[in-house]
């Protein structure tokens, strides 16, 4: 959900972006313009003299407009980057011994430890995400208990078994997890 909205606003912000950066070419280049747009010939500017020199004798008006443009950027920048970041390790760097080492792709592993943890005791689904960096993967582990579940008999069992398990056959020292517990929810039914 929040990576649809995150890219909604991105393609509305660059639509917008792009449709008045647009405008203001064509009416520098002197092209035809709507009539209702607010510079609409070569020699009209988009900030007048006067409110150029309306703030220009205070001494803060200049490093505030400044800072807040460097944080605009920031901020722009710093959402750039987080498009960019994977949610998901594609692979895992196992060690195989001989020096070399081995890639395990990060959904294999994803889809044993979810099949694993369904068959554990009390848990009905289980949801598997891998993060962290190629040669130290961290787990997000996200359980639906049924309702007679024991949530500390599921955590120890989930650690105990299917976390050492795929820090067995990946070659891992260790594999920090994250893991989110939920109770199912049964919906009333009528008995007639």
């Amino acid at each position: 959900m929040l990576r649809t909205v995150n890219r909604v606003v991105l393609g509305l912000v660059g639509l917008v972006l792009f449709l008045v950066g647009g405008a203001v070419l064509a009416a520098g280049l002197g092209l035809d313009v709507p009539s209702w747009w607010p510079w609409g010939t070569k020699r009209d500017v988009l900030v007048s003299r006067s409110r150029r020199v309306h703030w220009h004798d205070q001494d803060w008006w200049w490093p505030v407009v400044i800072a807040v443009l460097a944080l605009l950027v920031l901020l722009a920048l710093w959402w750039l980057l987080a498009q960019l970041r994977r949610a998901r390790l594609a692979e895992i760097l196992v060690d195989s011994g001989d020096g070399e080492g081995a890639l395990l792709r990060g959904r294999a592993l994803e889809s044993v430890l979810e099949s694993e943890a369904e068959t554990l005791d009390g848990v009905a689904r289980a949801k598997v995400v891998l993060a962290g960096r190629r040669t130290a993967p961290a787990a997000r582990v996200a359980l639906l208990l049924e309702p007679h579940a024991r949530p500390a008999v599921a955590l120890v069992r989930l650690d105990e078994e299917s976390l050492a398990h795929a820090r067995t056959s990946a070659g891992l020292t260790e594999l920090p997890a994250e893991v989110r517990l939920r109770a199912v929810k049964h919906r009333a039914r009528r008995v007639s």
